[in-house]
């Protein structure tokens, strides 16, 4: 149908499979659905449709969003076989909501193995994709990573958040024309959420939020021996009782191979531990006003890259999850043993090294990348040129030679 001025109005199928990436793609799915040329078309999949992981579609239709499609392809289990296989329904289950929705252009976010399977299906329609997230780390510790390079050499647009991860796709051989610099959208939803005040916060989560209180998110390494998985959590768990005096907010980890090993133990600990909360799914609001009252962050969570330093919040990184992103000076890298996550605590915890994050400036974006991708979405051409991928001059010489 046309918009104002005989305009044609562009279908855009966006991708959200967890609670991690609808917070960051919240501010891009809001930015398409109020442009006057694009109509969206949200493709729900993945933990967003598992009780499993708290049903988080409720969340994305309380914000007023109407999933144009549900793809069924969780399974239950969490072996490598059952990760696999989610991946083979996923792409079955995108087929046939791709041959439906007929969009002009698919929006695929990140690394998750979700969006992978929607970007596989799209291919044989011939459907323009843009990725969101590309460059961001290229040593793969995780499968995600791998996911991510795959989806990088499908995808015909690329949305980066910072120009160094720009470097790393023309690397990779990609067209410096398909790339574009927008930030971080994550950013975009910190810079406009009315955030929950600790009073607030503390009756929502049910614990006293005058106390210090820190959030712990860890989630499988999956590139690396999986029967190290539970030695790794039980390390984490170890450092965690060296600190009496604070207050622990749990998460679940992503729906990757493995990751039930994190969520028996997080379970066991919070069962027996009256300082600890374990929750399926805070909700992004939740969250996010979670990292502003923290006194710490401590796992391997993205979030600890991107979010954490717009709230000048000390963050324990532990193990190689996060190798190669991009860090701001609030990140302490630490090993995967007890004393090295408890020393990495007690520095997070000296007032010395928070107060020097007082002028601290996220690398990230200024809150306007939803907007920026929207009227890049708008505008592009989506002609012959942009669907049909060339390698890059120097990819081409190299190979010539």
């Amino acid at each position: 149908c046309p918009a104002g001025g005989g305009i044609p109005v562009r279908r855009v199928a966006v991708v959200t499979g967890s609670r991690a990436d609808y917070g960051y793609l919240h501010p891009v799915l809001t930015a398409i659905k109020d442009h006057p040329q694009l109509d969206l078309q949200l493709l729900v999949t993945g933990m967003h449709l598992s009780p499993q992981y708290g049903s988080s579609v409720q969340d994305i239709e309380a914000d007023g969003f109407r999933p144009a499609a549900r793809v069924y392809s969780l399974l239950a289990g969490d072996s490598e076989e059952a990760v696999s296989q989610s991946v083979g329904l996923g792409v079955m289950g995108f087929a046939q909501a791709l041959q439906r929705l007929g969009p002009d252009i698919l929006v695929i976010f990140g690394d998750r193995f979700e969006s992978f399977a929607a970007a596989a299906a799209a291919v044989p329609f011939r459907i323009p994709i843009a990725h969101i997230g590309g460059g961001e780390n290229t040593v793969a510790t995780t499968i995600d990573v791998t996911y991510r390079a795959a989806m990088t050499k499908m995808s015909h647009l690329h949305f980066v958040s910072i120009e160094p991860y720009r470097r790393k796709l023309l690397a990779m051989g990609e067209e410096d024309w398909r790339i574009h610099v927008v930030g971080s959208p994550t950013l975009d939803y910190i810079h406009r959420t009315p955030l929950l005040s600790r009073e607030a916060l503390s009756e929502r989560l049910g614990l006293d939020l005058s106390l210090p209180t820190a959030v712990v998110t860890y989630h499988p390494v999956t590139m690396e021996d999986p029967e190290g998985l539970g030695r790794q959590v039980d390390q984490l768990l170890a450092a965690l009782d060296r600190f009496p005096d604070l207050q622990w907010v749990m998460t679940y980890p992503n729906a990757d191979t493995r990751n039930g090993d994190i969520v028996e133990r997080l379970q066991a600990y919070a069962r027996r531990n009256p300082r600890a909360r374990l929750f399926k799914n805070l909700g992004s609001t939740v969250y996010l006003s979670l990292l502003s009252h923290a006194a710490l962050m401590i796992g391997n969570s993205s979030s600890g890259i991107i979010e954490a330093p717009s709230f000048r919040l000390p963050v324990v990184n532990i193990g190689d999850r996060q190798v190669d992103r991009l860090r701001a000076g609030n990140v302490i890298d630490v090993g995967y043993s007890t004393d090295d996550i408890v020393r990495g605590i007690y520095r997070a915890l000296d007032p010395a090294f928070r107060a020097g994050l007082a002028d601290l400036v996220n690398p990230y974006g200024d809150g306007r990348t939803g907007e920026r991708i929207a009227e890049i979405l708008a505008g592009v051409p989506l002609d012959r040129r942009l669907l049909v991928k060339e390698m890059a001059a120097p990819y081409r010489e190299q190979e010539a030679g």
